[in-house]
């Protein structure tokens, strides 16, 4: 049963939006507490919720494998849950990392162009360092050793080169933050492909 209970549960806000994942044991305290309800499909594609109440009664009525017992009775698993009173995405800062410079750039030198393995990229202060410009997502980029030897310390007009595009500070992706490396259920699908297709995309994007 300890092994059910850290079974993954997909988390849907109130506008249906995939936004974590938490344990069975998490989603039924929720569930009990009025805090969420069971999201579940049937073959025509249709989405029901559930109260705790509810629940209950649909995993006495149609006893499940999936299920958990409890003092008196089985419940079924929840495997979708839908938050109650959570109508926002959660608002994540991107880290500032030289792995997420590097994602956010693609591995390309901002001046050139060319894409590289990371071990052939620097990390370039746009407007040098000396010269007042910060240590932040705007004025930082990826640049390979040729355009960076170039560059020296000085700004690019002043070294004759050219960004390919401004730096900016990503925007968070909600779909990323939900940790697929699980073989999750197939009762999540539907609301995975709908992150997939509905995430807002960075501006190098558009």
């Amino acid at each position: 049963m300890g092994n059910l209970l850290n079974e993954p549960v997909l988390v849907l806000n109130r506008l249906w939006q995939a936004v974590n994942v938490c344990s069975v044991r998490r989603a039924m305290v929720l569930l009990f507490q009025g805090n969420a309800q069971v999201v579940l499909g049937d073959q025509d594609g249709a989405f029901q919720t559930f109260n705790f109440q509810q629940w209950t009664d649909l995993s006495q009525s149609e006893p499940h494998p999936e299920s958990i017992s409890a003092v008196s009775f089985k419940i079924r698993l929840p495997r979708v849950i839908m938050l109650a009173v959570f109508d926002r995405l959660p608002k994540k800062e991107v880290k500032f990392t030289r792995h997420n410079i590097f994602e956010r750039d693609k591995n390309t030198c901002q001046y050139c162009g060319h894409c590289f393995d990371r071990r052939d990229l620097n990390l370039d202060h746009v407007i040098p360092r000396d010269r007042g410009g910060p240590t932040n997502w705007e004025n930082i980029v990826c640049s390979c050793i040729p355009c960076n030897t170039r560059k020296a310390n000085r700004t690019p007009p002043e070294a004759g080169l050219h960004l390919i595009r401004k730096p900016r500070k990503p925007k968070w992706r909600p779909f990323v933050q939900i940790n697929l490396g699980i073989n999750y259920h197939h009762s999540w699908r539907h609301f995975i492909d709908l992150a997939y297709w509905n995430v807002e995309l960075g501006q190098d994007l558009q």
